[in-house]
């Protein structure tokens, strides 16, 4: 058990066994039925990649300052080391949250909508983000990384706020709907979705730290 513990990818892994077993018992909605429950998943994964990309911006940010901030200097090796992590982190979050898109719409509206304007957006990013991440990788330059994740997530919201909703719903429906047990099994979910992340930037940090 210690052993399991200490592995950040083996706890990654039991992490998504619990989200897969919660998100079975999710409550129903009255047009979507069960259908509604990919639904749930779907947006609390996105959500963790946005939240990841942000928080590795952040890092980033901090480690670029503590070049200027005497009193951050001496942690700026780990505001670097973070900001990679934690954009890696986003990426893999980011990439896997595309089949659950499709998921949904297979299960929702019986086909793929591909042109979709969001999802097209989404497809871009993660190609985008993966071919940013490989080169920050090869490059090695900390000050380039921090750089490219703010620039990254920057560009990611603005783009976004600017797309068309076509099967998306508007912001934050289920925050809106006013149904207290969708509300707390939502946010339930974006916790576990949320430690899963933890889990897989500790997996990251403990590769570059070898």
């Amino acid at each position: 058990m210690k052993k399991l513990i200490q592995n950040p990818l083996a706890m990654f892994l039991v992490t998504l066994v619990v989200i897969a077993l919660i998100s079975l018992l999710g409550p129903e909605e009255k047009s979507l039925g069960s259908n509604v429950r990919i639904v749930y998943l779907h947006g609390a994964w996105v959500l963790a990649a946005e939240v990841a990309f942000a928080c590795a911006a952040l890092a980033g940010l901090l480690g670029l300052l503590a070049t200027k901030v005497s009193a951050l200097a001496r942690w700026q090796s780990a505001f670097y080391e973070w900001s990679t992590s934690l954009g890696r982190t986003g990426v893999v979050f980011w990439v896997t949250y595309l089949p659950l898109s499709l998921w949904a719409m297979q299960a929702n509206w019986n086909g793929l909508f591909l042109a979709e304007p969001r999802f097209r957006l989404a497809l871009t990013f993660a190609v985008v983000g993966i071919l940013l991440q490989v080169g920050l990788w090869l490059f090695n330059l900390p000050c380039a990384t921090a750089t490219g994740n703010i620039l990254f997530i920057l560009i990611l919201r603005y783009v976004f706020s600017a797309a068309d909703y076509v099967m998306h719903p508007p912001p934050s429906p289920i925050f809106n709907s006013g149904i207290t047990i969708v509300i707390l099994f939502f946010v339930s979910l974006i916790a576990l979705t949320g430690l899963a992340a933890w889990f897989m930037n500790q997996f990251w940090l403990k590769i570059a730290r070898k």
